[in-house]
């Protein structure tokens, strides 16, 4: 039975609320209002995040604009130097940031340290950053004339990060950005806001000026402030297709770059040849890590009729040895972020069995290692999913797990080109020839062989094809380099004292 002291520290923590990060220092902002932060193994709040006004969003780029105009005259060694200690009290403190992600979005321990792992390789990747922004030079181009380029930084850029990597993105983007010399304002999610702010205090401890990074809490209205300022150069977000597509279309007509990565549903491609166990230890892992919430996730197996029965039983059996239940307690899969997302997740289930699919495993109502409070649902396996089915269709974004049953590769690759996203893909073979054609073949940015979920590492790359990209260009890598620069062509000629006369002409070659 709950007593008064806890019910006491509950409200406690109710009413604490979490400020905007603007010069460096907390700052509250002029707007009263707020949201819930949750924590979703416990099903109750943890605090109040601010929800910035226009005005309040005006202040924090009026902030960036200054920080910007003086980090892009630091020198690539000062830059390069804040760099490196931020790098350094990241991996020191790395623990201190996952448990904020346990505690707010709910993966588990495991998991949100690999979160941080991969936004450290964007890190270091930045690190090296003075090959990344050196230009081109061609010498006597003409009689005594020179050209070359040079790579500068946009100004004040915005990021619009999604709630299912609260440091993962922001790191894939703001670490080039701030290598490359501009400011940052980035707009978290409302739902699990606080590692954001955690991050901006590191960057001031690691010697970052005021203004250069700054962070604003909020809903729609400080993205449409973001998006129609006309201080903020660039945009860069993750987040569902269709906020992608309206994130670009806002931000282009402001004239504004723009790089939006959209939803996906990626699909896993078995063949009769492949390894089974394999196969089937893969799709377990990329389909319910993070319970499933991830753009990378895969969502539907294209299995194979010769060797489904024998993938669905094994992936079956596997997900009876996973844990679910509070991410600080060794669980293997954690709560989904909101009990509304929850509940409609879990109504796909009662969609597949109306469209005639086969539930293998019902992920609800199962044992949880938490309180029964929070926002559980457990691994879902369904078989013999329709194509015409909302189950394959939309981007559930949760830990179900959809079988399609398809004759051979012809088929499961016209499947995959005929979705509208093309995030992520996988093949399952032995054969090399079928691999080679498959990576060919397939209309999808980023593709596994044998590998579940190929995120590129931090010097490639990432995103998507079709619906799963919008925009001038992927994230990070050295896509993320020509994002936030802008390349300025120099033409040069240096008199010699000998030098006389007029000539209206073109400038002839001797």
């Amino acid at each position: 039975m709950t007593d008064a002291r806890t019910l006491e520290r509950s409200a406690d923590r109710a009413t604490t609320i979490l400020d905007h990060w603007v010069d460096g220092a907390p700052w509250a902002g002029t707007s009263t209002r707020t949201a819930p932060v949750f924590n979703p193994a416990l099903g109750s709040v943890q605090k109040q995040v601010r929800l910035a006004s226009a005005s309040d969003v005006d202040r924090a780029v009026t902030s960036a604009s200054a920080g910007a105009a003086l980090w892009r005259d630091a020198s690539i060694a000062k830059r390069q130097a804040v760099l490196f200690a931020f790098r350094e009290l990241l991996n020191a403190r790395k623990g201190e940031l996952a448990d904020i992600l346990t505690a707010e979005h709910g993966k588990v321990t495991s998991d949100a340290l690999g979160e941080i792992a991969r936004g450290l390789e964007v890190v270091e990747f930045a690190c090296g950053m003075p090959s990344q922004m050196k230009g081109a030079y061609s010498e006597n181009v003409s009689t005594d004339i020179d050209v070359y380029s040079l790579r500068q930084p946009l100004g004040v850029v915005g990021i619009i990060s999604p709630f299912n990597f609260p440091a993962m993105v922001p790191l894939w983007f703001f670490s080039i950005a701030i290598a490359a010399g501009n400011a940052v304002v980035l707009k978290p999610s409302e739902k699990d806001p606080s590692a954001a702010n955690w991050l901006a205090a590191l960057w001031s401890e690691a010697g970052l000026p005021d203004g250069v990074f700054t962070v604003v809490h909020g809903d729609k209205e400080a993205v449409d402030a973001l998006l129609q300022h006309p201080d903020v150069r660039s945009i860069s977000f993750v987040g569902s297709t269709p906020i992608a597509r309206y994130i670009y279309e806002q931000a282009a007509r402001f004239g504004k770059r723009v790089q939006a990565l959209g939803g996906a549903k990626n699909h896993m491609l078995v063949l009769p040849d492949a390894d089974l166990d394999l196969a089937a230890d893969a799709a377990v892992n990329a389909g319910f890590g993070s319970a499933g919430e991830r753009c990378m996730a895969i969502s539907v197996v294209l299995a194979v009729d010769a060797i489904a029965d024998e993938l669905v039983a094994k992936i079956a059996e596997r997900m009876g040895r996973l844990r679910t239940g509070d991410g600080m307690r060794g669980c293997d899969m954690g709560p989904l972020i909101t009990e509304a997302h929850r509940d409609r997740v879990a109504g796909y289930i009662d969609t597949a069995r109306a469209d005639g699919a086969s539930v293998v495993v019902d992920g609800r109502g199962i044992e949880v290692d938490g309180d029964a409070g929070g926002f559980w649902l457990g691994p879902t396996l369904i078989d013999r999913v329709p194509t015409s089915s909302a189950v394959y269709r939309d981007e559930i974004f949760g830990p179900v797990l959809s079988v399609v049953r398809v004759e051979g590769y012809a088929d499961g690759l016209g499947i995959i080109n005929g979705s509208p996203y093309g995030n992520g893909t996988a093949i399952f073979t032995n054969d090399g020839g079928a691999a080679r054609r498959f990576q060919r073949e397939v209309q999808v940015g980023m593709i596994g062989i044998n590998v579940p979920i190929p995120v590129p590492v931090a010097y490639h790359s990432f995103g998507g094809w079709k619906d799963s990209l919008f925009g001038d260009a992927k994230a990070y890598g050295p896509h993320g380099f020509e994002f936030f620069t802008q390349e300025k062509a120099v033409t040069s000629r240096w008199l010699d004292p000998s030098h006389g006369g007029l000539n209206l002409g073109f400038p002839q070659h001797d």
